[in-house]
């Protein structure tokens, strides 16, 4: 069985800038090792970070949405939720996930991480996330 997960802005961010465990999580979507959810607001947020603190050109903005919509699949979040008071944001992430019946959320905020869990939905950065799906993987006959 296949996880259905939902990634925080942040590792978006960090996988398309940087590399590393961000954008091995965002890989194994590629891959189909997992259902990475993805929702409208959380890719605005994504655009207008990449947008602003970046500073990515509009043709390159207009490629990765093309390829984010590729290995994902698109959520439109039916609830509105206050969970996380210091950073509304973070509730459109869990809304997304939540919506799409995700078993995880990967991220590296510190609101979301100190969640642990919402609603039966498991909140990991993407390091404990990959060693997850790795075991996983490597417990298939």
């Amino acid at each position: 069985m296949i996880l259905r997960v939902t990634a925080d802005t942040n590792v978006y961010i960090s996988g398309l800038n940087f590399g590393g465990k961000p954008r091995a999580v965002l890989e194994a979507a590629r891959r189909g090792e997992i259902e990475l959810a993805l929702s409208p607001p959380i890719m605005a947020e994504i655009a207008r970070i990449l947008t602003h603190k970046f500073k990515w050109p509009e043709n390159d903005l207009a490629e990765i949405g093309r390829q984010l919509r590729s290995f994902t699949f698109p959520v439109e979040p039916n609830l509105l939720l206050d969970v996380i008071a210091d950073d509304a944001s973070d509730n459109r992430i869990i809304e997304c996930a939540v919506t799409s019946s995700s078993e995880y959320i990967v991220s590296g905020d510190a609101h979301l991480i100190g969640l642990k869990e919402y609603a039966g939905i498991r909140i990991v950065n993407p390091s404990t996330f990959l060693n997850l799906i790795r075991t996983k993987n490597e417990g298939r006959p």
